[in-house]
């Protein structure tokens, strides 16, 4: 079964594929360390080009491609952006679905933001992709998935808009059809036991941003969705999963983790001064954080977000880190990927179609 890959980034979201047993014949990204970084783990098919200029080349693969996946950039619909419609990133979920159009493939998975599966603003535009790939000939819906389902250390909700050709107009459910693909992960401390103490051995790309607390703390029921530290790197959930980690890491934005935490087993730090300050406890000034506390380093994003660990990210630090968070993690492509070979080649479709009044509830959204 042979894939292209659009908008591939460092490659996450082809990892996953790959494993699910797809060829992956071509791909495209325009950022040249994303380029490198795929190259040197998955092979020279990626063009590294903006891909309005190399639309052509797609030509060969018309009516002859079985698959085509990949993550148009979000920023323009996240909640973490700008959320403009304007945004020229926002528009490139439209050559997406032009080239699903003309390629015209057995089957598509687009993944993009939760804000454009979910929120109000984007419903306008959401009806209009849908519409545009039903009058494609695609069967569509979407789903909203989070990556802590499907073995990845990491609460990370995306959109998965997935289509398949030439069958009834009856819409697939993509719930029911991921449910026998469900996983769920491992802990933080349970993925992060394969590296060595950062800043020694597999676990080296230490990040140098200082922690330092915030006197007027953001406090939350938990300790770990509140404001504790100046700059916005959350604190990680040792003995659980993370928060969403961010394409922007690097500096203070970088979670923070704390070492005697996660190699002593002593009691967390965060948990322990979040609860104080619940109490009553005023809060420390301006200063340091403890020193058992750091940010997390390139190995350990790279682990949160699933990626093997042999797997080499090219570039500087602050490049590898937005590779890492830009990505789609690879244990959540690889069990859509296990479907979409399950349902592409050994046609399960036949047997999950929507029932007439979910159809009728889908029928409204095309009016």
């Amino acid at each position: 079964m042979n894939a292209l890959s659009l908008f591939s980034g460092a490659g996450g979201l082809d990892v996953g594929f790959k494993r699910a047993g797809f060829n992956i014949v071509w791909a495209n990204d325009f950022d040249n360390d994303s380029c490198d970084t795929y190259k040197t783990n998955l092979g020279n098919h990626i063009t590294c080009s903006d891909i309005n200029k190399c639309k052509s080349e797609l030509e060969e693969y018309k009516n002859t491609i079985d698959l085509i996946i990949g993550g148009p950039p979000c920023q323009g619909f996240s909640v973490a952006g700008y959320m403009d419609a304007d945004d020229p990133r926002s528009k490139l979920v439209w050559d997406f679905a032009e080239i699903v159009n003309n390629l015209q493939p057995k089957a598509f998975v687009m993944e993009n933001v939760k804000a454009l599966g979910q929120l109000t603003k984007w419903e306008p535009l959401k009806r209009k992709l849908l519409k545009f790939f039903r009058d494609s000939g695609y069967a569509v819906n979407y789903a909203v998935l989070n990556a802590c389902d499907f073995d990845v250390p990491q609460s990370r909700e995306r959109v998965f808009f997935i289509g398949f050709k030439n069958n009834p107009v009856l819409v697939p459910d993509i719930f029911k059809m991921i449910e026998p693909y469900k996983q769920p992960s491992r802990t933080v401390r349970e993925a992060l036991a394969t590296l060595d103490r950062a800043g020694t051995g597999n676990n080296k790309g230490i990040c140098k941003a200082k922690i330092t607390l915030t006197p007027n703390p953001v406090l939350r029921k938990s300790p770990f969705a509140g404001m504790l530290f100046n700059g916005l790197g959350r604190p990680v959930r040792i003995d659980g999963y993370c928060s969403t980690l961010p394409a922007s890491m690097g500096g203070n934005k970088t979670p923070i983790i704390d070492e005697s935490e996660l190699y002593d087993s002593e009691p967390g730090w965060v948990q322990n001064y979040h609860a104080g300050i619940m109490r009553g406890d005023s809060p420390l000034p301006f200063q340091e954080a403890p020193k058992r506390l750091r940010r997390l380093t390139v190995e350990e994003a790279a682990i949160l977000q699933s990626f093997p660990q042999d797997y080499i990210f090219c570039g500087s630090q602050s490049s590898k880190f937005r590779q890492i968070g830009n990505a789609v993690p690879c244990n959540l492509s690889y069990r859509i990927g296990k479907m979409m070979m399950d349902y592409v080649v050994h046609d399960k479709l036949e047997h999950i179609l929507l029932t007439i009044p979910r159809q009728l509830e889908i029928e409204k959204l095309y009016v």
